[in-house]
């Protein structure tokens, strides 16, 4: 049957990159990604996949950084207006837009697990020429919401994954779960599906990225690293307004204490065990000149090379955060926005997929690793699968890009989409043979 891997993904391309161009047109952003969460769930229950959707794979009380209820339902109406099927998106109230597809073959054998983020950027697609998805007509229809980190290229692969497995299922062992993954932007997603305890059985977990370091068609790993823990935070101050001429004595000043706090919170010591990280990206407040300021917002960061590493700088960040609120008698409430582990792959499943990479003649250049250069909440299903036991491996296929992740204009060589579903399949075949 490998062999045949090949042949039998390129005859799926136009597929693939069908579907893929569908999806970016109808972008969809983190816990709004009814319309693709539909299709994915449609799509896995026609092939045959017992298909667990909403509160089955996503722990409510988990999510960071949902949206309104009445953002949800204006997406969730614009979802079904652009063809989603309302049977599904009614399973996924709330936001709770994951998805995943279990298929159980014949023999017994070991439980894989494969992940896919759906999610789109909250990005304005570029409107130019140079741009192909604007001039051939599958840009973004959807204000605000593009594709502009290839996720939409990693939903494809995985459906396109999941035909292969059913068209190949006389030859295979065990169990596969497919799981597609709402809000990786912002690392908000997937430990909401982890708390549901949806891999803890799992022997085998893979997760997939096109582009991020490698922009070269041709070129893969196995062995991705450089994943940052990282904590995303909310922080707002509420004080109590007062005329700053007439009487500021009776007020308490949210945005002094805002102030104090993003100044102090860069000058946390940085950790002597590996790289540390915190930033305040937004500080939001006041509003006019005469008027003590009675709301303050900050929007931060922190970031390790160790999850104990962000653990530090998060508690040092809450210590600093509360001081300035205590000094400015001011009330603090901190929200978590999202958050990844740090996590490292298991290098016997590493050697077995560069094995595999290697047979499989896709590829020019097979690097011993690959640095991501930032967070995923991937390593959330990677830390627990390895926890509980299991092997755990992040891939990167190479692409030449248009221009870098999360920017206006990106966009990726769709040939990848044929190299890197032939991987996972030849990768799946390995792992669940019954040979």
């Amino acid at each position: 049957m490998q062999t045949d891997i090949l042949e039998l993904v390129k005859a799926k391309k136009e597929q693939l990159v069908s579907r893929r161009r569908d999806i970016h047109k109808h972008a969809e952003a983190a816990w709004t990604e009814f319309r693709t969460a539909s299709i994915v769930a449609e799509t896995l229950t026609r092939l045959g996949y017992q298909v667990s959707v909403g509160a089955e794979v996503i722990e409510a009380e988990v999510m960071m950084g949902v949206p309104s209820e009445q953002e949800l339902l204006n997406h969730q109406e614009r979802a079904i207006a652009q063809g989603a099927d309302p049977q599904w998106v009614a399973k996924m109230q709330g936001g709770k837009t994951g998805v995943m597809g279990v298929l159980h073959f014949a023999q017994p054998g070991p439980v894989v697990a494969f992940r896919f983020d759906m999610d789109a950027n909250d990005v304005l697609e570029a409107t130019a020429d140079e741009h192909r998805p604007w001039r051939e007509g599958f840009a973004s229809v959807n204000p605000g919401a593009m594709h502009a980190c290839g996720h939409d290229g990693h939903t494809s692969i995985g459906l396109t994954l999941a035909e292969v497995l059913v068209e190949a299922k006389q030859q295979l062992a065990g169990t596969v779960k497919l799981i597609f993954q709402p809000a990786e932007e912002g690392v908000r997603g997937a430990k909401a599906m982890v708390s549901r305890g949806i891999v803890d059985d799992v022997d085998f977990f893979v997760g997939l990225h096109l582009g991020i370091g490698l922009k070269k068609m041709g070129t893969m790993t196995c062995n991705t690293v450089g994943f940052l823990a990282t904590t995303k935070l909310d922080a707002v101050y509420t004080g109590v307004p007062a005329h700053a001429g007439a009487a500021p004595e009776t007020g308490s000043n949210a945005l002094l204490a805002a102030a104090t706090a993003a100044l102090n919170l860069h000058a946390i010591s940085r950790h002597s065990q590996g790289a540390s990280r915190i930033n305040v990206g937004v500080l939001q407040a006041g509003t006019g000149r005469n008027v003590i300021p009675d709301k303050a917002v900050l929007k931060l960061e922190t970031r390790g090379t160790t999850s104990e590493i962000n653990e530090y700088m998060y508690k040092r960040a809450l210590t600093i955060l509360e001081a300035a609120a205590a000094m400015y008698e001011v009330k603090l409430a901190v929200a978590p926005m999202g958050g990844a582990a740090n996590c490292e792959n298991t290098p016997a499943l590493v050697t077995r997929l560069q094995q595999v990479a290697a047979e499989s003649n896709l590829f020019d250049s097979i690097l011993p690793e690959g640095n991501i250069g930032g967070s995923e909440d991937c390593t959330y299903f990677m830390e627990r699968v390895q926890q509980k036991g299991g092997q755990v491996a992040y891939l990167m296929v190479g692409t030449k890009l248009a221009a870098g992740h999360h920017d206006s204009r990106f966009d990726f060589e769709e040939e990848s989409l044929v190299t890197a579903t032939a991987l996972l399949s030849k990768a799946a075949v390995e792992l669940l043979s019954t040979k």
